[in-house]
Protein backbone atom coordinates (compact mmCIF):
# COMPACT_ATOMS: atom_id res chain seq x y z
CA UNK A 1 0.00 0.00 0.00
CA UNK A 2 1.49 3.41 -0.82
CA UNK A 3 2.16 5.63 2.12
CA UNK A 4 0.03 8.92 2.62
CA UNK A 5 0.41 11.86 0.87
CA UNK A 6 1.54 14.39 2.67
CA UNK A 7 -0.92 17.60 2.75
CA UNK A 8 0.88 20.93 3.94
CA UNK A 9 -0.04 24.68 4.73
CA UNK A 10 1.99 26.86 5.34
CA UNK A 11 1.15 30.30 7.34
CA UNK A 12 2.99 33.65 8.65
CA UNK A 13 2.50 37.43 7.92
CA UNK A 14 4.69 38.82 5.33
CA UNK A 15 8.00 39.26 6.05
CA UNK A 16 8.17 36.20 8.07
CA UNK A 17 10.58 33.82 6.00
CA UNK A 18 7.55 31.69 4.82
CA UNK A 19 9.44 31.51 1.45
CA UNK A 20 12.79 30.64 3.20
CA UNK A 21 11.21 27.64 5.49
CA UNK A 22 9.55 26.72 2.11
CA UNK A 23 12.39 25.86 0.39
CA UNK A 24 14.06 24.17 2.82
CA UNK A 25 10.90 22.03 3.73
CA UNK A 26 10.80 21.34 -0.34
CA UNK A 27 14.34 20.45 -0.65
CA UNK A 28 14.44 18.54 2.57
CA UNK A 29 11.39 16.41 2.25
CA UNK A 30 10.69 16.46 -1.05
CA UNK A 31 7.59 17.83 -1.33
CA UNK A 32 6.01 20.36 -3.78
CA UNK A 33 6.22 23.74 -2.71
CA UNK A 34 2.59 25.41 -4.13
CA UNK A 35 2.95 29.32 -3.53
CA UNK A 36 -0.47 31.23 -4.89
CA UNK A 37 1.65 33.83 -5.73
CA UNK A 38 4.08 32.40 -7.97
CA UNK A 39 0.68 30.79 -9.57
CA UNK A 40 -0.54 33.81 -10.01
CA UNK A 41 2.02 35.50 -11.52
CA UNK A 42 2.25 32.53 -14.06
CA UNK A 43 -0.86 33.00 -14.92
CA UNK A 44 -1.45 36.55 -16.21
CA UNK A 45 1.77 35.85 -17.85
CA UNK A 46 0.01 33.56 -19.64
CA UNK A 47 -3.27 35.08 -19.95
CA UNK A 48 -5.26 32.15 -19.04
CA UNK A 49 -9.09 32.83 -18.26
CA UNK A 50 -8.26 33.42 -14.30
CA UNK A 51 -5.36 35.24 -14.95
CA UNK A 52 -6.98 37.46 -16.81
CA UNK A 53 -9.53 38.22 -13.89
CA UNK A 54 -7.10 38.79 -11.12
CA UNK A 55 -4.79 40.61 -13.48
CA UNK A 56 -8.04 43.37 -13.40
CA UNK A 57 -7.93 43.53 -9.84
CA UNK A 58 -4.50 43.87 -9.17
CA UNK A 59 -4.16 47.07 -11.74
CA UNK A 60 -6.79 48.56 -9.68
CA UNK A 61 -4.74 47.90 -6.63
CA UNK A 62 -7.33 45.52 -5.23
CA UNK A 63 -6.70 41.91 -3.29
CA UNK A 64 -7.96 39.44 -6.19
CA UNK A 65 -11.33 38.01 -4.78
CA UNK A 66 -11.46 34.57 -2.75
CA UNK A 67 -13.30 33.26 -5.47
CA UNK A 68 -10.89 33.81 -8.44
CA UNK A 69 -7.75 32.36 -5.83
CA UNK A 70 -9.70 29.59 -4.96
CA UNK A 71 -10.46 28.78 -8.66
CA UNK A 72 -6.47 29.06 -9.28
CA UNK A 73 -5.63 26.91 -6.65
CA UNK A 74 -8.08 24.39 -7.11
CA UNK A 75 -6.80 23.46 -10.82
CA UNK A 76 -3.32 23.22 -10.10
CA UNK A 77 -4.33 20.90 -7.04
CA UNK A 78 -6.21 18.62 -9.39
CA UNK A 79 -2.79 18.40 -11.53
CA UNK A 80 -0.89 17.16 -8.66
CA UNK A 81 -3.27 14.87 -6.40
CA UNK A 82 -0.30 12.04 -6.58
CA UNK A 83 2.30 14.44 -4.90
CA UNK A 84 3.30 15.39 -1.34
CA UNK A 85 2.82 19.17 -0.70
CA UNK A 86 3.53 22.37 1.05
CA UNK A 87 0.63 25.81 0.33
CA UNK A 88 2.34 28.66 0.74
CA UNK A 89 0.04 31.70 0.36
CA UNK A 90 -3.19 29.78 0.40
CA UNK A 91 -5.76 29.33 2.20
CA UNK A 92 -5.60 33.02 3.29
CA UNK A 93 -9.13 32.94 4.23
CA UNK A 94 -12.12 30.68 6.24
CA UNK A 95 -13.64 30.84 2.54
CA UNK A 96 -10.46 29.41 1.22
CA UNK A 97 -9.75 26.44 3.87
CA UNK A 98 -13.62 25.51 3.41
CA UNK A 99 -12.99 25.25 -0.22
CA UNK A 100 -9.88 23.22 0.77
CA UNK A 101 -11.46 21.24 2.80
CA UNK A 102 -13.85 19.62 -0.13
CA UNK A 103 -10.92 18.12 -2.15
CA UNK A 104 -8.43 17.30 0.74
CA UNK A 105 -7.94 16.67 3.99
CA UNK A 106 -5.00 18.63 5.42
CA UNK A 107 -2.62 17.14 7.84
CA UNK A 108 0.21 19.78 9.26
CA UNK A 109 -0.23 23.30 9.56
CA UNK A 110 2.68 25.85 10.17
CA UNK A 111 2.33 29.08 11.12
CA UNK A 112 5.39 31.82 11.60
CA UNK A 113 4.79 33.87 14.80
CA UNK A 114 7.63 36.79 14.09
CA UNK A 115 7.39 39.54 16.32
CA UNK A 116 5.55 42.69 14.81
CA UNK A 117 8.75 45.12 15.44
CA UNK A 118 10.96 42.27 13.48
CA UNK A 119 8.48 42.03 10.42
CA UNK A 120 8.15 46.07 10.76
CA UNK A 121 11.87 46.73 10.26
CA UNK A 122 12.72 42.92 7.84
CA UNK A 123 9.57 44.68 5.42
CA UNK A 124 10.82 47.90 5.66
CA UNK A 125 14.74 47.19 4.74
CA UNK A 126 13.37 44.87 1.87
CA UNK A 127 14.21 46.09 -1.53
CA UNK A 128 13.19 44.03 -4.51
CA UNK A 129 13.71 43.76 -8.62
CA UNK A 130 10.64 44.53 -9.99
CA UNK A 131 10.76 42.26 -13.36
CA UNK A 132 11.09 39.67 -11.10
CA UNK A 133 10.32 40.10 -7.16
CA UNK A 134 13.60 38.69 -6.44
CA UNK A 135 14.95 40.93 -3.30
CA UNK A 136 18.40 41.92 -4.52
CA UNK A 137 18.78 41.38 -7.64
CA UNK A 138 22.61 40.13 -8.48
CA UNK A 139 22.01 38.73 -11.29
CA UNK A 140 20.91 41.56 -14.09
CA UNK A 141 22.41 44.01 -12.11
CA UNK A 142 19.21 46.28 -12.73
CA UNK A 143 18.53 48.74 -9.94
CA UNK A 144 16.23 47.89 -6.97
CA UNK A 145 13.38 49.97 -5.69
CA UNK A 146 11.25 49.60 -2.34
CA UNK A 147 7.69 48.92 -3.22
CA UNK A 148 4.70 51.43 -2.13
CA UNK A 149 3.74 48.49 0.48
CA UNK A 150 7.10 48.10 2.03
CA UNK A 151 7.24 51.86 3.41
CA UNK A 152 6.51 51.89 7.27
CA UNK A 153 2.80 52.87 7.32
CA UNK A 154 2.00 50.40 5.03
CA UNK A 155 3.75 47.53 6.31
CA UNK A 156 1.41 48.27 9.73
CA UNK A 157 -1.34 48.15 7.59
CA UNK A 158 -0.79 44.65 6.00
CA UNK A 159 0.02 43.17 8.97
CA UNK A 160 -2.57 44.40 10.82
CA UNK A 161 -4.73 43.09 8.06
CA UNK A 162 -2.94 39.54 7.91
CA UNK A 163 -3.74 39.52 11.17
CA UNK A 164 -7.35 39.93 10.70
CA UNK A 165 -7.66 37.77 7.93
CA UNK A 166 -5.71 34.98 9.29
CA UNK A 167 -7.33 34.31 12.68
CA UNK A 168 -10.06 32.46 12.25
CA UNK A 169 -7.61 29.95 9.62
CA UNK A 170 -5.74 29.66 12.54
CA UNK A 171 -8.83 28.96 14.86
CA UNK A 172 -10.03 26.37 12.45
CA UNK A 173 -6.73 24.22 11.84
CA UNK A 174 -6.34 24.58 15.69
CA UNK A 175 -9.11 23.33 16.58
CA UNK A 176 -9.02 20.14 14.70
CA UNK A 177 -5.45 19.50 16.36
CA UNK A 178 -3.39 20.02 12.86
CA UNK A 179 -1.75 23.58 13.68
CA UNK A 180 2.16 23.75 14.76
CA UNK A 181 3.36 27.38 15.30
CA UNK A 182 6.72 28.85 16.02
CA UNK A 183 7.60 31.63 17.28
CA UNK A 184 10.97 33.50 17.36
CA UNK A 185 12.72 36.21 15.06
CA UNK A 186 15.51 34.58 13.18
CA UNK A 187 14.72 31.70 10.71
CA UNK A 188 17.89 29.90 11.35
CA UNK A 189 16.65 29.24 14.93
CA UNK A 190 13.07 27.91 14.42
CA UNK A 191 14.40 25.89 11.20
CA UNK A 192 15.44 22.90 13.25
CA UNK A 193 12.13 22.29 14.95
CA UNK A 194 10.15 22.35 11.55
CA UNK A 195 12.75 19.88 10.69
CA UNK A 196 11.73 17.85 13.26
CA UNK A 197 8.09 17.58 13.11
CA UNK A 198 8.18 16.98 9.61
CA UNK A 199 10.58 13.78 9.51
CA UNK A 200 8.09 12.62 12.19
CA UNK A 201 5.73 12.76 8.95
CA UNK A 202 7.81 11.97 6.06
CA UNK A 203 11.25 10.31 5.74
CA UNK A 204 13.71 13.01 4.78
CA UNK A 205 15.03 12.84 1.18
CA UNK A 206 18.33 14.22 2.64
CA UNK A 207 20.26 12.52 5.39
CA UNK A 208 21.30 16.36 7.35
CA UNK A 209 19.43 19.21 7.45
CA UNK A 210 20.31 21.23 4.66
CA UNK A 211 20.01 25.10 4.68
Amino acid sequence: MASKLLRAVILGPPGSGKGTVCQRIAQNFGLQHLSSGHFLRENIKASTEVGEMAKQYIEKSLLVPDHVITRLMMSELENRRGQHWLLDGFPRTLGQAEALDKICEVDLVISLNIPFETLKDRLSRRWIHPPSGRGIDDVTGEPLVQQEDDKPEAVAARLRQYKDVAKPVIELYKSRGVLHQFSGTETNKIWPYVYTLFSNKITPIQSKEAY
